[in-house]
């Protein structure tokens, strides 16, 4: 009797689990294509072949789930970006080829309607600045701790520098998801970027 109970708590554990992430690629799908203000809880549940009570098991409201999503698509692009610095051994060629793949992101149709399109609007600028902050500004800040103690970024207050360059990177971001080319945009981007930060760097010459 024991291992049936554990079983059937397992199978009820996989349904949830397989429920909720049919809520949310229903969700992203929607709100990348539709928008959030376009986007109804029935829609989602609709496409996601699940009933409205299954979605509020998860989920309080479409908020919530946007919430959920938006946190999901910002893991991934953390993700891209890991791999890019990962792959160089350089530490400054890591930094930067990270900074590549975060401006690259916004190229990436989901990411840019989600995360910079529809976020500000569907969290309040507020949250989303936090919830972006939550994402990456830990990240940034270690990055630039490694660079100082490496002797490749000019010894300024890591605190305060990574917040400067978390709002340089959340503005180059926002100017890439409203341009009406995004790829002129990314470059131009990415130009800028690199300028400001090698004017941050230690001179080995």
């Amino acid at each position: 009797m024991i291992a049936f109970a554990m079983t059937v708590k397992t199978r009820r554990e996989e349904y949830a689990e397989s429920t909720r992430r049919a809520l949310l690629d229903a969700a992203a799908e929607r709100f990348a294509s539709a928008g959030y203000a376009a986007t109804s809880i029935e829609d989602v549940v609709r496409a996601a072949r699940v009933t409205r009570g299954a979605l509020y098991h998860h989920f309080s409201g479409k908020q919530e789930l946007f919430e959920a999503v938006f946190a999901e698509v910002e893991m991934a692009a953390l993700a891209r970006i890991g791999e890019a610095a990962g792959a160089v051994d350089v530490p400054w060629e890591a930094f930067t080829a990270g900074l590549d793949a975060a401006l690259d992101a916004c190229l990436d149709p989901e990411y840019r309607r989600i995360a910079l399109q529809e976020a500000p609007t569907a969290l309040g600028l507020v949250r989303w600045r936090q919830a972006a902050e939550q994402h990456s500004l830990g990240v940034i800040s270690e990055i630039l701790q490694r660079l100082v103690a490496a002797g490749e970024l000019k010894p300024l207050p890591v605190p305060l520098l990574s917040r400067v360059l978390f709002a340089t990177l959340a503005e180059a971001a926002l100017a890439i998801a409203e341009a009406p080319d995004e790829q002129v945009a990314r470059a131009q981007a990415g130009e800028l970027v690199h300028t400001l930060l090698d004017a941050l760097r230690l001179d080995h010459s």
